[in-house]
Formats: structure tokens, C-alpha cells, sequence
């Protein structure tokens, strides 16, 4: 997971998309799904990586469901890890936003939320949060791995 994350190999993303789709609950939820939304990543922290392994992997999932444009990263948050869930809520507030000029599209809209590797959940809560209040339905977070 590293790799793909970190050391620059994009590639890994039809791995790891495959190694979801095994998973005996994944593919009723992404066929039930309107859209996926990938975890998005700060303009900051996107330029220094040069992509977005979420959104890589979303679209290995469903390139025709994965929108990009409707849930925004407005804050470089610091990194999350080695922080307590508290702290990262905390560092988290404000983190996300819904463009208000698209946010009629996820009136009563099944979502699946697409990230890489979850520690605490929190960005998945703050994200879903901002979501939920923008009048989705239903939202379902997608991630490949899990941290202790």
C-alpha cells in the first residue's frame, strides 16, 4: 500500500481495485451506488504526490460513477497519522466541502466514498458528514486497507 501511495506507482490501483471487487459484499454495493467519490486530496498534497491514489482506484471500481468535481478538499489538513481520532476530527473540521453549483446531484443520491487506507475513520466521517448534509441518502465508505 505504501508503494502505491508514496513511491510513485499508480499502477497498483487495478490491483488493489481487483483485490476489492473480491470481497463478497463490494460489488452489489458499487452496483446499487449512484456515485463514487474518491477521498480527495489537498491541491498541496496532490502536486507533491502528482496523483490521487483514491481517485486512481475509484475509477478502476467504476470509471462511469466516479465523479471527482462534487466533494472538495478546502484545507490541507496536517498529516493524520500519529494523531488521535479526537485531534484529527478537530484538524478535520472545515477539511471538506461540496461545490454548491453541483450539490443538487447528490439530492437522495447512493454514495460510496473511495479512500485508500482508513486509521480512525475520520476523514471518512467529516467527509460523509459534509455529504449527508448536502441531502445524500445513503453513504457507504470503500477502503482497501485498515491501520491498527
Amino acid at each position: 500500500m505504501a508503494d502505491f501511495k508514496f513511491n510513485e506507482q499508480p499502477a497498483l490501483a487495478g490491483f488493489f481495485a481487483h483485490l476489492l471487487k473480491a470481497t463478497p459484499w463490494v460489488e452489489p454495493t458499487l452496483e446499487a451506488a449512484d456515485l463514487l467519490l474518491p477521498m480527495p486530496l489537498s491541491l498541496q498534497r496532490l502536486q507533491l504526490r502528482g496523483y490521487n491514489q483514491a481517485q486512481l482506484l475509484a475509477k478502476q471500481l467504476s470509471a462511469t460513477k466516479t465523479r471527482t468535481d462534487l466533494l472538495l478538499r478546502m484545507v490541507d489538513t496536517p498529516a493524520q497519522h500519529g494523531l488521535k481520532r479526537t485531534e484529527r476530527l478537530t484538524a478535520l473540521n472545515e477539511a471538506f466541502a461540496v461545490d454548491p453549483l453541483k450539490a443538487s446531484v447528490l439530492q437522495g443520491a447512493r454514495l460510496v466514498i473511495v479512500d485508500d487506507v482508513m486509521t480512525t475513520g475520520a476523514s471518512l466521517y467529516s467527509a460523509a458528514a459534509v455529504l449527508k448534509a448536502a441531502g445524500a441518502a445513503h453513504i457507504t465508505g470503500l477502503v482497501v486497507a485498515r491501520t491498527e
